[in-house]
């Protein structure tokens, strides 16, 4: 069992998308494929903001 919250509520992704600075689109995406996997979204996030 891990710590991380499950990422697929819209307020999650709109969350998401101003925490990383990048569009709601992207933010879904990276969600879906990562899903619980915060570290990784988190680090595909990064590689689009910047």
């Amino acid at each position: 069992m891990t710590d991380e919250k499950p990422v697929s509520a819209p307020k999650d992704v709109k969350s998401f998308a101003n925490k990383h600075r990048i569009e709601i689109e992207d933010a879904q995406k990276i969600l879906a494929e990562f899903g619980d996997d915060r570290k990784s979204a988190d680090k595909a996030a990064r590689r689009i903001a910047a």
